[in-house]
């Protein structure tokens, strides 16, 4: 029995109920960002003015923009139009509707549990989906990964906006989808229900809405190759496999097949990064005041492509330690002061960037006798052996990172080797560096470069501050005291 309330007006009746009555905030949100986009010269302090009427807005905004996934400095992100400087009006622009897209959907008032527990795990897979498209594209400029990631989260629009509704009509027919066999099923009692299928309306909404044209072509054409639709729709296929309550085996297979070969890791290396991803997801939801989500993320656990022999993402990990890094500090200046070996002044300044610097692993590599490749002396922390067995640099490009910083006698702090100031220079190392960035400092022996100090939290994917990179080079400077002194 189809809902006997007259439902079926067609997708503009739907677009504008949504938009005048059902989330005007939301509506509203977009329309003033899009407007902002287009006037380059008072938008940064109207973005902020925008929002600011809206305190638990601004301050979701503000915790996102403060987060470790946007934020690599250490100063603190204060109000709307400073994120907009320091992370981009794009970046902002889209931690604006996120931040508001969640808050209309998880606050619809009286929906029944079953409507709500559907709307909760759409939104879930959703914004899984999303950080998966941008993980995808980590090869890809900022601004393509932040394009990518709203339209992903967006790509269900209509379906969520549908389900905030509530009243009889929703539950009427959230309980007859409950009943049918199939999914042409359920598209076909949809389609009669409300004279429009829920890509249709998503369609529609985004144009209304000025939601921007990818969003409108990945709907539109899902198998288009272009990198941003393929990655969209690969994750969203991904998502919404892993949360079937029964997963279809086979069709996983293929789009874990293709997603990796979209990316150019293999399957096993590509689930293991999921994983990664959806820990970042936690992170991000609790950010943006979305704890709800978590327990409905798509689990990639359920893949089977992961060994047993590989290595957990789940170990415990370093916290920056100012008590270690001061006791180090103090050995290190008592070495310098009273020669002690190599060995030893090598071992205690990677033990205060381990345990004090707070990183997940860090080495010493130094220069072959051709001075052609980098080869791991010691390493210490999270898969320390097998990096010290495969961690070799070829340094024949000269335009490479490490020949530059060895030129140039530089320290380094790449915050991620796929983005586009740092992509030519990484281009040769992209399958041995973490995509969460690293620190490089050289090993100077009489203003003499011999090797690097190296240091990542790869295996924990999180990222580095100001405060972090600078006790790094406290450390290698003091060491390259030591090593001087000790050589003479």
């Amino acid at each position: 029995m189809k809902p006997n309330n007259n439902t079926n007006k067609g997708v503009d009746y739907w677009t504008k109920r949504i938009s005048d009555l059902e989330m005007p905030a939301l509506c509203s949100t977009v329309q003033t960002l899009e407007k902002l986009a287009k006037d380059d010269v008072s938008s940064l302090a109207l973005l902020g003015r925008s929002v600011m009427h809206d305190n638990a807005l601004t301050s979701r905004i503000l915790r996102v923009a403060n987060s470790a996934i946007y934020h690599k400095g250490n100063t603190q992100i204060s109000t709307v139009s400073r994120a907009a400087i320091v992370l981009g009006f794009d970046a902002v622009r889209n931690i604006c509707i996120t931040a508001q897209l969640l808050s209309s959907l998880l606050e619809s008032k009286n929906l029944a549990p079953t409507v709500y527990q559907r709307l909760i795990k759409l939104m879930a897979k959703a914004f899984q989906a999303a950080m998966l498209t941008r993980m995808m594209l980590s090869h890809y400029d900022d601004d393509m990964q932040e394009e990518a990631f709203i339209a992903c989260l967006l790509f269900h629009i209509g379906e969520s906006a549908f389900w905030s509704i509530g009243g009889e009509f929703t539950e009427t027919l959230d309980r007859q989808l409950s009943e049918c066999s199939s999914a042409a099923e359920e598209r076909s009692l949809i389609r009669e229900t409300l004279g429009a299928s829920f890509s249709q309306l998503t369609q529609s909404i985004a144009r209304h809405w000025g939601l921007g044209e990818l969003l409108i072509q990945a709907v539109n054409y899902p198998d288009d190759q272009r990198p941003e639709i393929r990655s969209i729709f690969l994750a969203d296929k991904l998502c919404e496999t892993l949360s079937a309550e029964i997963i279809d085996k086979t069709e996983l297979d293929s789009y874990i097949n293709q997603a990796a070969n979209f990316t150019g890791l293999d399957e096993a290396e590509f689930t293991l990064r999921m994983q990664r991803c959806t820990k970042a997801t936690h992170k991000l939801a609790e950010a943006y005041g979305a704890k709800v989500l978590i327990d409905f993320l798509p689990d990639p656990k359920r893949i089977n492509k992961i060994e047993p022999s590989m290595p957990a993402i789940d170990l415990p990990v370093f916290e920056a330690n100012l008590n270690v890094q001061l006791a180090k500090l103090r050995e290190l200046t008592a070495f310098a002061i009273n020669k002690a070996d190599f060995n030893q002044i090598m071992q205690t300044v990677l033990e205060g960037i381990l345990e004090g610097v707070g990183v997940d692993r860090c080495g010493v590599l130094l220069l072959s006798p051709s001075r052609k490749q980098l080869q791991p002396r010691i390493m210490l922390g999270k898969d320390a052996e097998d990096m010290k067995r495969q961690f070799i640099i070829d340094l024949s490009d000269k335009k490479g990172l490490f020949p530059q910083a060895m030129e140039h006698k530089e320290c380094q702090w790449v915050d991620n080797p796929n983005a586009k100031k740092w992509l030519e220079q990484c281009k040769e190392l992209k399958t041995q560096l973490p995509e969460s960035g690293f620190l490089v400092a050289p090993l100077l022996v009489d203003s003499k470069v011999i090797g690097f100090y190296y240091a990542d939290r790869g295996p924990s994917q999180r990222s580095f501050t100001e405060v972090d990179f600078q006790a790094f080079i406290h450390f290698s400077q003091l060491a390259n005291v030591c090593f001087t002194v000790s050589l003479k």
